[in-house]
C-alpha cells in the first residue's frame, strides 16, 4: 500500500507524472498550507530553499500544481446554509446533462459540481444566506428544469475537509 494518496501504480503510472518522495512531501505540505514561505517548506521537507523551489517550479511546469485557492469564511459574509444536492437526470435529456452541470457551475451560490457514474447523475454542494434561499435556489434552478427529474436536498451540519 502506498504511503501517500498521491502515489501511483500500474496502468495508472503510464499516463501520470513520476515524482519522488520528496516531491510528495512538498505536495503534502502545501495541501495543507499553501501559503507556506518557500524556506519554511523548505525546512520542513529537508532541503535547501533554492532545491525546493525548483522542485516547486517543475511540479508546476509539469502540471502537478495546478493553482492555489484562498479559503473563504463564509459565516462571516453571511452564508450560514451549505447542502449537498443530489440530481438525477431524466433519461431523455442525458445529451443535456453536462451543459447543465456547467450552467449550474456558473451560478453565485453554487461551490461544486460533480458529474457522477451511476446514481445520482450530479452532485452539487450550493451555499446560501439561509434555508429560503436555499429553498428559492432549488425551486427556481433544479425542480424547474426538465431536464432533472428528481433532486434530493442534504443540509451541511458539519465540513471537516
Amino acid at each position: 500500500m502506498p504511503d501517500s494518496m498521491w502515489a501511483v501504480s500500474g496502468a495508472d503510472a503510464a499516463n501520470s507524472v513520476q515524482v519522488d518522495e520528496v516531491d510528495l512531501a512538498i505536495l503534502g505540505e502545501l495541501g495543507r498550507d499553501a501559503r507556506l514561505a518557500n524556506n519554511v517548506l523548505a525546512q520542513r521537507v529537508g532541503l535547501a530553499p533554492s532545491t525546493c523551489l525548483g522542485r516547486v517550479k517543475t511540479l508546476r511546469t509539469r502540471g502537478v500544481i495546478e493553482g492555489y485557492e484562498a479559503k473563504i469564511n463564509e459565516k462571516l459574509l453571511g452564508v450560514t446554509v451549505n447542502a449537498m444536492i443530489s440530481v438525477i437526470v431524466a433519461p431523455q435529456a442525458r445529451d443535456r446533462m453536462l451543459p447543465a452541470a456547467k450552467a449550474l457551475a456558473a451560478m453565485p451560490q453554487v461551490r461544486d459540481v460533480f458529474v457522477l457514474g451511476g446514481t445520482p447523475d450530479l452532485l452539487i454542494r450550493v451555499a446560501t444566506r439561509s434555508i429560503d434561499e436555499l429553498r428559492g435556489f432549488v425551486a427556481s434552478h433544479l425542480g424547474s428544469n426538465r431536464a432533472f427529474s428528481s433532486t434530493q436536498t442534504n443540509i451541511i451540519f458539519e465540513h471537516l475537509r
